[in-house]
């Protein structure tokens, strides 16, 4: 057995149960529940899942193309370090978690893990003797689900919608004084960049802030284990924390900003020039990341009702536009210190694959930066009201971008771009054939 392992195991006398979590394409956690004794298999190489887990699709179903073509053969799946941990929302908290990453059975990384192809655009950057440094904002809705509609957690006058999402709101923090001080609690016991919460703007919204961190690979990690942190102390308050990016009609949805600057192997900032302008790498990474903004928005934005985020008033944005200290375009340089300066991208959804969603921002950043290519002038006023070249609105249309993309090939590689398509042409196919309440309440009776 590890030393690792082992000292968990005499660190926790408590823990009966390991969760092995193995994040999907969609970054959806598939695994075991394992007993304590069992921990030092894993950390021996011993636990193996077929490699057609990362691809199973939202329901949890098998592709048959893949498992046919693939005879549903087995990955290695070995543990991430610095993941093993108590899961203090576990009743009794007697559960433990350790995350996986799946290897070929020669020991190499299968590249249809998300994890690997991530590390894969971070070494690119490494050649060129850079560290990319990313922040995440975390948007997710507190509600109670009777089995039918989400229910607002915030208050309202009486038989009414609220009015309004009291943002940054205190008094609404207050009335989840329990949850919010626990989910701290739990933050600091799993050794999370926890940087604060806040009241968004929409009702029963709110916004995790992560610090910034000097790893996209522990970034992603950290906000995997953020998600499943958050969902396991809010069941524990009898409520559901949803990162679904649209849970209610004509309210801003849920995203997930990111934060990106690159350091030189001095630790200075290759993005600051001393002024608010920036450095011409920083124009380059954020030219790269409007003209591959389209062919990634499958990434961006993975579920079918993650489009319903893209649309006016939504606070959403739906072209690659960029500007300073402007929250209405996709790509912001903000304010702030010189040393600090950085961009801020804000498509993606809170329901985006962070490996994926840091894999596509940074591989375009990288061609922006290595082509030279110029973002045009800043966006002044609203952004939103953009017309020059718009994002796909639907996720077919986002799918099909992404399927026939060179950039993704180059970013992903060819088994990650084949297996994620796979995976969601088989998400669009379940929603194109079935009926909606709404259909039959415009054309049952009325045709």
């Amino acid at each position: 057995m590890s030393l690792e392992a082992d000292w968990f195991l005499r660190a926790h006398p408590e823990i009966t149960t390991v969760e092995a979590l193995l994040p999907d394409c969609n970054g959806i956690m598939r695994g075991k529940w394992l007993p304590r004794h069992k921990l030092g298999n894993i950390f021996d190489g011993e636990l193996k899942l077929p490699k057609t887990a990362l691809s199973l699709d939202i329901w949890g179903r098998d592709v048959e193309e893949l498992v046919f073509a693939s005879g549903d053969a087995d990955g290695i799946c070995r543990p991430v370090e610095g993941s093993l941990l108590p899961t203090p929302w576990s009743p009794g908290s007697q559960h433990g978690q350790v995350m996986l990453s799946m290897f070929n059975a020669d020991g190499e990384p299968y590249l249809g893990d998300p994890r690997h192809v991530l590390k894969q655009v971070v070494a690119r950057f490494q050649k060129h003797g850079w560290t990319p440094v990313v922040a995440a904002e975390l948007e997710f809705s507190l509600v109670r689900w009777d089995n039918t509609l989400p229910l607002h957690t915030c208050p309202s006058p009486a038989g009414s919608h609220p009015i309004g999402g009291n943002m940054y709101g205190l008094d609404v923090l207050n009335q989840h004084r329990e949850m919010m001080e626990e989910l701290r609690l739990a933050c600091e016991l799993q050794d999370l960049p926890f940087d604060g919460v806040v009241k968004e703007s929409a009702p029963s919204q709110y916004e995790i802030n992560m610090q910034h961190v000097p790893s996209p690979v522990l970034a992603a990690k950290q906000i995997l284990m953020m998600k499943r942190l958050i969902k396991g102390v809010a069941h524990k308050h009898g409520l559901v924390a949803s990162f679904m990016p649209k849970p209610f009609e004509n309210e801003a949805g849920n995203g997930m900003h990111v934060h990106c600057s690159v350091l030189d192997q001095r630790g200075n900032n290759v993005f600051d020039d001393g002024s608010e302008r920036g450095t011409p790498l920083l124009h380059h990474a954020i030219a790269g990341c409007m003209e591959h903004m389209a062919d990634s928005m499958i990434v961006f934005s993975p579920g079918f009702n993650g489009y319903r985020r893209f649309q006016p008033g939504s606070h959403a944005p739906t072209y690659p536009c960029w500007g300073y200290e402007n929250r209405t375009v996709a790509v912001r340089v903000p304010a702030g210190s010189h040393a600090a300066r950085r961009l801020e991208h804000r498509v993606a959804g809170a329901d985006s694959n962070p490996y994926l969603l840091f894999a596509v921002l940074l591989a375009a950043m990288l061609d922006g930066i290595e082509q030279q290519t110029s973002p045009g002038e800043p966006t002044r006023g609203d952004g939103y009201s953009q017309k020059n070249s718009s994002l796909p609105k639907y996720m077919h249309e986002a799918l099909e971008r992404f399927r026939g993309s060179d950039f993704i090939r180059t970013a992903l590689g060819g088994e990650l771009q084949r297996i994620f398509t796979l995976t969601k042409e088989q998400e669009v196919a379940e929603f194109a054939h079935r009926i909606s309440l709404l259909e039959y309440q415009s054309y049952l009776e009325r045709t």
